[in-house]
């Protein structure tokens, strides 16, 4: 499912998907991130007149979105815990 990159110098650096589901599993965060966005975006058109405040109203979508984006970071992180620290 992964392949190990390797950098200019030659040495092994950050575990990479090279297959569609480790793509999309990379892919699922930022799009629910977008979607929650784009809802919370929504809901702010309908609710204009509801509150002064300068925040858009968080719905049951957004929340369901937000919800989703946090439960698809592990692979996020997990690239990220992979990837070679600078050494100076």
């Amino acid at each position: 499912m992964t392949t190990q990159a390797t950098t200019a110098n030659g040495k092994a650096g950050a575990q990479l998907p090279r297959d569609a589901a480790g793509w999309l599993g990379l892919a699922a965060s930022p799009v629910f991130a977008l979607m929650a966005w784009m809802s919370a975006g929504d809901a702010a058109q309908t609710l204009i007149c509801s509150s002064a405040s300068g925040l858009p109203p968080i719905t049951g979508m957004t929340w369901m979105y937000l919800l989703m984006s946090l439960f698809h970071l592990p692979p996020w992180l997990k690239l990220a815990s992979r990837r070679p620290r600078p050494t100076t």
